[in-house]
This record gives C-alpha cells, sequence and structure tokens, in this order.
C-alpha cells in the first residue's frame, strides 16, 4: 500500500510524534510498503506531487525525513503566529493520494479529532477513532464524566477553568495530596503533585500555562498500568513503575528511568478485571480501532482509570507494542493490524 505517516505537529509532543512516525514509517517499509513520514504542521515543499511514484518512491530514507522534520522546529511558533492554516504545503494532497493515512500524531491538534474531522469530510482514510471519539478522550474533563456514567472507576477530581474562583485544597472536595494536569494535555507534560497548599498554587499556575482548563484529581499512591484495546478486544496489562517520581514526561522517554513489565504481575482475576475496565472505558468514549487505557490500583486493589490514548506511542518500545509482543505481534505486524482494524470505519 501507498501510506503517508503523518506526524510532527504544533502540540508540546511534536518531538514524541517523530519518534513515533519514524519508528512506524520504517516498520511498514520494511513489510513492503511504499510509506513515507510527512510533518502534518510543517509539510513538505519539496514533494512532486505531480507524479505518484515520486510521492511513495520504492527506495526511501526515513531519517532523512525525520530530520527535516526537526530542521523546521526552530520556525514552528512564527509560523502560528502568522495565523496560517494548519496543514502544511503538500500534506492534503499527499493524503489524498494515500491508501491510508497513519496517524502518529499525539497531543492536541491531531490527537483530539480536529484532523479527524476534516479527514472525514476529505474522504481520506485514516488509522484510530473518529473526531467524536478522539475528542472525548483528549478532554479529561469530559471522559472523567463519561468514566463514571458508565462505571468505569476514575479518582476523585474537578474540572477548573482559568476565570474561575480557586478553591484551597482543603475546600474543593479532592484535597491534599493532589495531582494537576492540563485538560487535554499529554506525555504528563505540565503535569504536578501537590503536598501543600503551597504546592498546589504552583502547580496550577504550571497546568495552566499550557491550558485555559484543568484537571485536578485525588492523587492515588499505588502501582501504575496500562491496557491497551484493538478491535474491541484487551491486549496484556504492562505494569510501569518509575525508578524514581511518577510516570513523568521525563520518566516517560528517559531509558532506564522506568522498569516495564509486561505481562503485568497480577492475579488472573484483577488482570480481567481491569481489562474489563479497559473496555468499558473505550466503549463510552466511542472509540474506533484501538486505544490504550491508563490505570491506577492503590494497596487495597482498587482501580481507578485515569485517562484513554487514542494515538499512543508507536515505537517499538511503546507500552502498545510490548503489549502486543507479549501475544506474539511484532511491532510490524502490529502497525499492519492497526490499519487493518481501522478499515471498519472507512470502508
Amino acid at each position: 500500500m501507498n501510506i503517508a505517516v503523518l506526524a510532527g505537529g504544533i502540540s508540546t509532543e511534536r518531538e514524541v510524534s517523530i519518534v513515533s512516525g519514524t519508528g512506524v514509517c520504517k516498520a511498514l517499509r520494511e513489510k513492503g510498503h511504499r510509506a513515507i513520514l510527512i510533518d502534518v504542521f510543517c509539510g513538505d515543499e519539496r514533494i512532486d506531487i505531480t507524479d505518484k511514484e515520486e510521492v511513495f518512491p520504492a527506495q526511501y530514507d526515513v531519517d532523512a525525513s525525520a530530520a527535516y522534520m526537526r530542521s523546521m522546529n526552530g520556525s514552528i511558533e512564527a509560523a502560528k503566529a502568522s495565523g496560517r492554516e494548519f496543514f502544511g504545503p503538500n500534506v492534503l494532497a499527499v493524503c489524498k493520494m494515500a491508501d491510508v493515512v497513519f496517524l502518529a500524531l499525539h497531543g492536541a491538534d491531531g490527537e483530539g479529532g480536529t484532523v479527524q474531522a476534516a479527514f472525514d469530510l476529505f474522504r481520506i482514510p485514516y488509522t484510530g477513532s473518529g473526531p467524536l471519539g478522539s475528542a472525548m478522550a483528549m478532554d479529561k474533563g469530559i471522559s472523567r464524566k463519561l468514566f463514571r456514567e458508565c462505571g468505569v472507576p476514575t479518582a476523585a477530581g474537578l474540572s477548573l477553568k482559568r476565570e474561575e474562583k480557586r478553591l484551597s485544597a482543603s475546600e474543593n472536595g479532592v484535597g491534599l495530596p493532589c495531582i494537576v494536569k492540563p485538560c487535554c494535555g499529554g506525555s504528563s507534560v505540565g503535569v504536578a503533585i501537590a503536598h501543600t497548599q503551597e504546592e498546589y498554587e504552583d502547580a496550577l499556575t504550571l497546568a495552566f500555562g499550557y491550558e485555559e482548563e484543568v484537571v485536578v484529581e485525588q492523587f492515588i499512591e499505588g502501582r501504575e498500568f496500562s491496557a491497551g484495546v484493538i478491535d474491541g478486544k484487551p491486549y496484556p496489562v504492562i505494569e510501569i513503575a518509575p525508578v524514581e517520581g511518577f510516570y513523568d514526561y521525563k520518566n516517560k522517554y528517559t531509558a532506564g528511568s522506568t522498569i516495564e513489565t509486561c505481562p503485568a504481575v497480577l492475579s488472573e482475576e484483577k488482570t480481567r478485571e481491569m481489562q474489563q475496565y479497559a473496555v468499558k472505558a473505550y466503549e463510552a468514549l466511542h472509540l474506533e480501532g484501538y486505544g490504550r487505557m491508563d490505570f491506577m490500583m492503590d494497596g487495597d486493589e482498587n482501580l481507578y482509570c485515569l485517562e484513554a490514548n487514542t494515538l499512543p506511542g508507536m515505537t517499538p518500545t511503546s507500552l502498545l507494542p510490548q503489549e502486543a509482543a507479549a501475544v506474539g505481534i511484532d511491532f510490524g505486524s502490529l502497525c499492519e493490524l492497526l490499519i487493518e482494524v481501522s478499515k471498519k470505519r472507512w470502508q
């Protein structure tokens, strides 16, 4: 197939997206597909869109394309400030020519449903959930409400907008310690744990530096897990144990900072319970194709669903690929599987 792997963008997870896209593109080419890597926001003016053979060549340097994407990093803020349209040069033309677009985007303006909505209007087939599920999963305030409505356990908490009155941590119904995070962010960017009122105020300032709305949640001390769902079916649970601190951006992307165990060392009963909640969360948010749900388990083995990821990280060592590997699916085959299960919504 001719496949456009869409990555980069303008979110705080731009670099993570480039890494995911590079891994996916390499894996798909190793499987014999004519995959190319392109930045959704910066595009590529060098592509000759009049010749399909040139757009999706037999020989292709994925790393060179990734380097080209990173060379644009310094100009992104100025481009955003100029108010130009989101899709970069040749992006839509290339995506329209592809048999499918593999979305390796992370964070807002990519994972949150806007790209998906545009592609639906252009009749461009893509991987993952549609606009509705993507938007609801990206908004942690909305996903928390849906979890509760549908019987998925989640931590006590509230959403808070910048202009709203801020009660102290002891008065907001959550208490201390608590965790504060941007409502629609990802990769734990802007997330902080507060143990005192001063830390709580600092955490709010940090989170509001990224978005106009934040989520304040009860801090659950215990073990952290993730459970993938592909085509409505649960995959093995993986445990995430940072060597120090919590599973923040640094621990997610620094080699050796986190111990990941898959399948997680849990009883069959607790594994099954978490997988059932993962599927329930997937269905509550109207997700399609695939997703990954994150959980905490406290000392009494109570489970709390933290959030859903509609476009989870896709490097060979990311969590969902590790879960797939545990049932014998290699990384390249997983990339093909995600395309296959996504066909249901665009055929």
